[in-house]
């Protein structure tokens, strides 16, 4: 019985593909237990030679160093999927916890197929859509079924939600925790879709009072309106609103750093987590630590004392001396500021006053995207760069792959409450792993974009690190730069099998 087991493993061997040295496996499900091998396994705390243990279910059954993977290779006696990576660095996929994906109503700027298959060439194995760009945006538990509903069947990679806060729907969003979204999304400023209006004090005061007690999060657009001529200028005497610069003195960080004081001014008056997203502005964070300390202070005992940012790679590569008269793919609200903020970020990366990292990718059709800065729709796309924005930077840096790890993955996973089912390689969570050349480099080129629209600000740039491989739950998904096979993704709501 042994020798048969053993030639069974010895076939499974044989039908691998040899390529660059590296032993990939054929098939694009589990077919029983599967070993995960790799001469540098990177996790939130090292990196080390070894392998990853999964089970049938696709569910990590084990984290081994070397000396455990050779005696179970000599000693296994069941079947067993060899997947060797070589050199190839073995890590968790991405989590992107902001994610417009726009379907329905809006799918011409993106769908779910588009951008979960972009996700899995970018090595994002979970993404959290937000509720808007769509039409309905997800602001009922009716409109999460909708959206439900439409996205079962399309997902490459697995997607949570995102409910949204608007003025007058308090009575909807106990209903959509239990249905299982991650948090909720709400503006503090003009969201520029009608259908997602801004809340303004006293709304804030009354989704309080229905979170208070759920364990959510409640996720800011952290900008508020200030008294600003620039804002309002118009005529022959205003800048030129093809120049970025006209369009970067309407948004001053005071925006920013002014609603994130509002936020901290409400925190006495709720136990929900507060996050602020797509943090530009470096002055944001000391005013965060400022508002955790003081929730701690007053007993506060969750994570990050409820109080979290996360920032983005466009805020993390480009600076705005970099961006070029009417080339409005560098648009974002809010705005890329200057190379000394940006630095400053990544000294906050560095120290780790930051919590996470996301894409923000926000599409629109190419015809929204014309040269006025005043009046093009403001998103950056860039969910299938994230790790490779991420590393490019981070690697000229001096960061080592666990903090790519950290602030890409067990972040984001963290922040959704997915962090006992992703977001990192531990025994137990899903299967998600994806295998990463971080000396391969790459120009991004529009051949390449798989996500509906092919603009980016990112066009012919270099970028160092690239996904080779892609698993789902164990499932191949993405290799030698395809996609393999269908569908393969699951929703992340509670009435999903």
């Amino acid at each position: 019985m042994l020798l048969y087991y053993n030639v069974l493993l010895l076939l499974q061997i044989v039908l691998l593909s040899a390529v660059s040295g590296h032993i990939i496996g054929l098939s694009t499900r589990p077919l029983g237990r599967q070993l995960f091998k790799s001469r540098h396994v990177v996790t939130e705390s090292g990196e080390f030679e070894g392998g990853v243990l999964v089970n049938e279910d696709g569910i990590i059954e084990a984290v081994l160093k070397k000396e455990s993977v050779d005696l179970m290779l000599q000693s296994e006696s069941g079947f067993l999927e060899i997947v060797d990576g070589g050199d190839w660095a073995l890590m968790p996929g991405g989590v992107d916890s902001h994610v417009h994906v726009n379907e329905p109503g809006r799918t011409s700027w993106e769908g779910y197929v588009t951008a979960t298959q972009a996700a899995a060439a970018g090595g994002v194995t979970t993404i959290i859509d937000m509720p808007l760009n769509s039409i309905p945006p997800t602001t009922s538990l009716e409109n999460l079924k909708i959206k439900a509903s439409i996205a079962r069947e399309e997902v490459f990679v697995d997607v949570g939600f995102w409910g949204g806060v608007v003025p007058g729907n308090g009575p909807e969003l106990q209903a959509m925790v239990q249905a299982g979204v991650v948090g909720f999304k709400c503006f503090l400023i003009n969201s520029g879709v009608s259908e997602f209006p801004y809340v303004t004090a006293d709304d804030l005061d009354e989704a309080f009072g229905y979170l208070n007690g759920t364990g959510t999060v409640l996720a800011f657009h952290a900008e508020v309106q200030v008294d600003n001529e620039s804002a309002e200028c118009e005529g022959p005497s205003c800048p030129d609103p093809v120049l970025y610069e006209t369009y970067l003195a309407t948004r001053p960080d005071v925006m920013e750093l002014e609603a994130v004081s509002l936020i901290a001014s409400h925190l006495h008056k709720t136990d929900v987590h507060v996050h602020v997203v797509h943090v530009s502005s470096a002055g944001v964070v000391p005013i965060l630590e400022e508002a955790r300390e003081e929730r701690i202070k007053n007993g506060y005992s969750g994570w990050r004392g409820g109080v979290t940012g996360e920032t983005c790679h466009h805020y993390l590569t480009l600076s705005s001396d970099q961006i070029p008269p009417g080339h409005t793919e560098f648009k974002c609200a809010p705005p890329i500021r200057n190379n000394t903020n940006k630095q400053k970020l990544w000294e906050y990366i560095r120290d780790g006053r930051l919590d996470l990292v996301t894409s923000d990718h926000s599409p629109s059709v190419a015809e929204l995207k014309e040269a006025d800065f005043l009046q093009a729709w403001g998103g950056v796309s860039s969910v299938q760069f994230d790790l490779s924005l991420f590393w490019t930077e981070a690697k000229a840096r001096g960061h080592t792959l666990s903090t790519l790890t950290h602030y890409l993955s067990a972040g984001p996973a963290r922040l959704c409450g997915l962090q006992e089912k992703k977001g990192a390689i531990r025994p137990g969570l899903d299967a998600d792993l994806i295998f990463f050349d971080p000396n391969a480099s790459f120009i991004v080129t529009p051949e390449i974009i798989r996500y509906k629209n092919k603009i980016s600000p990112y066009m012919n740039r270099v970028l160092t690190g690239k996904v080779m491989q892609t698993y789902v739950r164990g499932q191949l998904v993405y290799s030698d730069d395809e996609l393999v096979g269908g569908p393969k993704g699951s929703l992340l709501l509670n009435d999903e099998k």
